[in-house]
């Protein structure tokens, strides 16, 4: 069970806490397309409606690294094994945490209430908020079961955990790993893994996992300025074990926890992320598909036809 001085902190930050160890949180991109019509990246990118978008997770605290560049709170890190929530509880109590937490949106005059009344039945599922998604041992029937519904699924993990990906009955219509060092010295300085995993060495397996996925898979770089920009060649020799469909270069945002640890001047410019983009494409012959200043991110890939997710 989740401590109850974790629970009044996550509630204070504005999560809906779901069962034992999951929760939701409406992300800033919610807000600006229902308030101003501004998506997110990943609706321009992967054409997911951003107001249609659950962000949720099962895992809401237990992570087995404590990122420095993390907005999330660092709360616990193992899972009660005697207080598993079954995915259909998780799913059902998720869909409605949300409708919760849209609610007050419906009486702001800037509100697009047909854009409102549709993100009430969500259609997409980002298993992403907080925590190590992949710890969640009932993660394939979970997302079987958000397929099952109509909705796609993007599952963000950090790749320390390859095993769990293998056992994966059913997979996730895009696969995020997050690769956030060059190299194991930055990856253990930045990242933090604890001392119960073999995380560098885990991350190079799941790495070489990929290519033999049958789904989309995404490779990430959340690049912190003066902590793993650069290193463009080691970074490309991660991704070549990958083979990633896209690779997404993505700064660095001075948000949430990391605030009490980085600074303003570790957010990188769009400028340097696209350079780094351009590099890396070069190295790997990926091309820069798209890109968002907003955001700081851009995609790279090597078929701009495949980005729009088929319905």
């Amino acid at each position: 069970m989740m401590n109850e001085q974790l629970r009044k902190i996550l509630q204070k930050q504005r999560y809906q806490i779901v069962g034992n160890h999951s929760g939701v949180k409406l992300c800033h991109w919610m807000r600006q397309k229902l308030l101003h019509n501004r998506p997110c990246y990943k609706e321009r990118f992967y054409g997911i409606s951003t107001h249609r978008c659950l962000q949720m997770t099962p895992t809401v605290d237990q992570c087995n690294q404590e990122c420095l560049f993390c907005w999330r709170y660092h709360g616990e890190h193992e899972l009660d094994r005697k207080a598993i929530d079954g995915p259909e509880r998780i799913l059902e109590e998720a869909i409605a945490a949300q409708r919760t937490l849209l609610t007050g949106f419906k009486g702001d005059d800037r509100c697009d209430i047909n854009y409102w009344q549709e993100g009430q039945t969500p259609t997409q599922v980002a298993i992403s908020l907080a925590g190590e998604p992949t710890i969640y041992p009932h993660l394939s029937d979970f997302m079987e079961l958000c397929h099952g519904s109509g909705m796609t699924t993007f599952l963000v993990t950090n790749g320390t955990l390859p095993k769990a990906l293998e056992r994966l009955d059913t997979l996730p219509t895009q696969l995020y790993v997050t690769v956030a060092a060059p190299t194991e010295e930055v990856y253990r300085k930045l990242c933090l893994p604890h001392s119960s995993i073999a995380g560098w060495k885990n991350l190079k397996r799941t790495l070489e996992l990929l290519p033999s996925l049958s789904t989309r898979t995404v490779i990430r770089h959340t690049l912190v300025e003066e902590w793993n920009l650069g290193n463009v060649e080691d970074y490309a020799k991660l991704d070549a074990l990958a083979e990633p469909m896209f690779i997404e270069p993505k700064g660095y945002m001075f948000v949430g926890h990391s605030r009490q640890i980085l600074s303003m001047r570790n957010m990188p410019k769009h400028d340097t992320i696209n350079e780094f983009g351009s590099k890396l494409a070069e190295l790997l012959g990926y091309e820069i598909l798209d890109e968002l200043p907003d955001s700081r991110v851009v995609l790279l890939g090597k078929d701009k036809s495949n980005m729009i997710i088929k319905s």
